[in-house]
């Protein structure tokens, strides 16, 4: 017997996404990034609002990404919008994963009239424009906001409450698909053998939820989820862009974005204000499709990667 018939399903996994180059040099690409954006603080020659002379700089020595209108560094900058906009991200995944798994994996286990009224309220959801929704959500937040803020209330405060209200806002449109796509799998597997073994030794409802079927369907969660997170970033960018996202002093990459776009005019174009943000943008989203791509064949189980040559 080969070594490759007593693997288990997740070694096998694990040399299939290895022989994904794409998906491997992605994942490298976004760990190593990742790091950067994390410890970037730590060790920046200029703060992120540090406002000088040097307006419009180019790229240099001394600036790589060259300075903005405000003379502030455009690498400290744009690393520091990529830490809002992978948090964001980050977040808005996982609220769509807490409610996307809860409500697809009760409607397929219960099934009957409960499926069906929960599954017509994904409907009706997926009926509703979401960006609009999104858009209207906070610029009555905002409205609201302000009031406060005419009461006393701090502006730390206030962009507290706001970046909660925009990862609620994203992870409450990202979470439809994710629950349908674990509903058809729940239906599937509720009445496989080994569940109605679990049940007839009296196994409870939620024990079997818990240690029987959802784990069975944490393969295509991590693919979704994986592909949610590239989703949510480029709704924070859009979003963000149109001035309703990350308020200033906070940058995200896709406020930077917007500023280097304020500054084109047909006299000068600062280029560099708005290519390097737009490039890290690009390049951050193009990574991180390449990673869900990469999980998806590797995650399924009639991946044909392991008859295919190295891609």
């Amino acid at each position: 017997m080969s070594d490759a018939n007593v693997q288990s399903p997740t070694a096998r996994a694990w040399q299939r996404f290895k022989r994904n180059r794409a998906g491997w040099c992605s994942a490298w690409f976004l760990a190593g990034f990742v790091l950067l954006v994390a410890l970037w603080p730590a060790f920046a020659p200029y703060p992120p609002d540090a406002i000088s002379d040097a307006q419009f700089h180019p790229p240099s020595a001394a600036h790589w990404f060259g300075t903005d209108v405000h003379g502030r560094d455009l690498l400290t900058r744009v690393f520091y919008g990529a830490r809002i906009s992978l948090l964001v991200g980050g977040v808005g995944a996982g609220v769509s994963l807490v409610i996307g798994v809860l409500w697809g994996a009760v409607a397929g286990y219960v099934g009957g009239r409960l499926d069906g009224l929960m599954m017509r309220i994904v409907d009706v959801l997926y009926a509703l424009p979401s960006i609009v929704f999104v858009i209207v959500l906070l610029t009555a937040l905002n409205g609201i906001l302000d009031r406060f803020q005419a009461r006393g209330w701090s502006g730390e405060t206030a962009r507290g409450v706001q970046l909660l209200g925009l990862f609620v806002g994203l992870g409450a449109i990202s979470w439809l698909t994710m629950a349908r796509i674990v509903r058809g799998e729940v239906l599937s597997l509720r009445t496989r053998p080994f569940v109605e073994a679990s049940r007839a030794l009296g196994a409870g409802h939620a024990r079997i939820l818990w240690l029987h079927i959802l784990p069975n369907v944490v393969g295509i969660v991590i693919v979704y989820l994986a592909l949610t997170v590239p989703a949510v970033v480029l709704y924070e960018s859009f979003l963000s862009y149109l001035g309703l996202g990350i308020q200033p002093p906070q940058a995200s990459l896709g406020s930077l974005i917007a500023e280097g776009a304020s500054q084109i005019n047909p006299i000068r174009i600062y280029w560099w204000i708005i290519a390097f943000p737009a490039a890290t943008l690009a390049l951050t989203l193009l990574a991180l499709n390449f990673l869900g791509d990469a999980l998806r064949d590797a995650l399924d189980p009639r991946s044909a990667l392991d008859q295919s040559p190295v891609r």
